[in-house]
């Protein structure tokens, strides 16, 4: 007999199997099931409606009920509901979005290749990294460079490349030749009296001084987000991304833009490679590719990367990777109608825009007795909340008080995520200004709640 799906009983299977915090110490706690969803707005199962602050999961660019997406599904489902893009097969939407892509690059690329999430395509530069070093005749340049609070993804690969512990304690994690070096957060990392440019410099220094450590021979790539997103929405500090491409050109390594966040608008320029000037050889795209309406992710990789890559597949007979739904054509059409949404109607200028105000009324919480940090730029921000601002302690173990005002925010209408202490913020694109004080408002009245209820405890 199987029982209803929105019963009890099968909301808590659900739960069980799709929740990755469901630790015993935790398994009282039920999901809250969302039901459907309207511009900024998403609305659960009991009717309550709740501005998504969030864009689900940094990703919803275009909000939850855009018809222009949906008819692009409907009409590529009529039309070719799916076909492969192996053994030199393709069709139209892969074809025309790569050629988007390339075109749109803030640096010159030559290909796309298409996977299903951020995690599988950060898996899939590795492995051609790897592929490329023996290409090249380099079978010892294997070693790659991520950063610590650094966010990848959760495949085997791609959450060795992440620098945060629970994705790596209990799963054997990270794998070998995944190396980590020091975080950008200035604020959290910076020595007293230290400038951001000599943090920067520091950085660098860190970063030079792994490399010669491993030996610089070992070394084939360095992935970053141009802003750490999962590891709290860190900023790089002013020269960080110009000392580190220094090192970087220095011993010819390659860099990778992790861009599954940042890109098609949320730093208020296409890509966040253009808001801090990279130049990199890799760039991983996903989530506001299609707004998430399909899974769809891509990497976009240079001269520098491919020759090598297609000589050694030609003398090997093919490259031996892929995804049966790669460049799926119903994710392609709807990310290639995504991207001509957000040109159409300038969101990026919108996310510049409204990003500001944002970011300004955010820093009107700076002096709240909560609040360490508040940081961030365009339309994606945090704030750091602690027990003691002098000393950047937590109030109790940490995560204590984030996770209390991330539930006051929900209570109040306003869906936002935790990190650890860093609450975040990362609204559809499509967000106005109005929309900013909802969730102003709700921030504060979940701040003042969380004074009211230390000063009762």
């Amino acid at each position: 007999m199987t029982s209803h799906p929105n019963s009890p009983e099968a909301r808590d299977i659900r739960y069980h199997l799709h929740s990755y915090t469901n630790a015993r110490k935790h398994q009282d706690v039920g999901p809250l099931v969302i039901e459907k969803g309207d511009g900024v707005y998403v609305e659960d199962i009991n009717g309550a409606r709740y501005l998504e602050a969030m864009s689900g999961l940094w990703s919803a660019g275009l909000g939850f009920s855009e018809p222009r997406l949906v008819e692009a599904a409907a009409r590529q489902m009529a039309k070719l509901p799916f076909y492969h893009t192996f053994t030199h097969r393709s069709h139209g939407p892969a074809i025309d979005l790569a050629e988007k892509l390339v075109s749109i690059a803030p640096v010159p690329m030559s290909k796309a290749y298409f996977t299903n999430s951020g995690s599988e395509a950060n898996d899939t530069a590795i492995k051609l990294i790897w592929y490329r070093a023996n290409a090249l005749g380099q079978p010892q340049r294997k070693k790659i460079i991520a950063r610590k609070r650094g966010y990848h993804g959760v495949t085997i690969a791609a959450a060795s490349l992440t620098g945060l512990p629970y994705n790596q304690t209990s799963f054997d994690l990270p794998i070998a030749n995944i190396l980590h070096t020091s975080s950008p957060h200035y604020w959290r990392e910076g020595r007293p009296g230290e400038s951001e440019q000599a943090f920067s410099s520091r950085c660098a220094d860190d970063l030079e001084q792994l490399i010669l450590a491993e030996g610089p021979e070992t070394i084939a790539a360095f992935f970053g987000e141009p802003v750490m997103g999962a590891g709290g929405v860190v900023v790089p500090p002013e020269g960080y991304w110009e000392k580190i491409q220094a090192v970087l050109r220095k011993y010819d390594i390659l860099l990778v833009a992790d861009e599954v966040i940042c890109g098609f608008g949320r730093t208020g320029r296409m890509f966040g490679s253009q808001t801090f000037g990279m130049t990199p050889d890799i760039m991983v795209l996903s989530k506001q590719i299609s707004s998430s309406y399909l899974p769809i992710s891509a990497l976009l990789i240079n001269d520098r990367v491919f020759e090598p890559i297609a000589d050694e597949s030609s003398r090997i007979g093919t490259l031996g990777h892929g995804f049966t739904g790669g460049g799926h054509p119903v994710a392609a059409a709807v990310a290639l109608e995504n991207i001509a949404i957000i040109e159409e109607r300038d969101l990026v200028a919108n996310a510049a825009e409204v990003g500001a105000y944002m970011q300004s009324r955010l820093r009107m919480f700076a002096d709240h007795p909560l609040v360490g940090e508040v940081r961030g730029l365009g339309l994606i921000a945090a704030i750091e909340l602690v027990g003691d601002k002098a000393a950047k302690t937590p109030l109790g173990a940490p995560g204590t008080l984030g996770t209390q005002v991330n539930g006051l925010m929900l209570k109040n209408g306003v869906i936002t995520r935790n990190m650890t202490d860093a609450v975040a913020f990362c609204p559809p694109m499509i967000a106005t200004t109005a929309d900013i004080d909802v969730i102003v408002g709700a921030l504060s009245r979940a701040l003042d709640e969380a004074v009211a209820a230390q000063q009762a405890a």
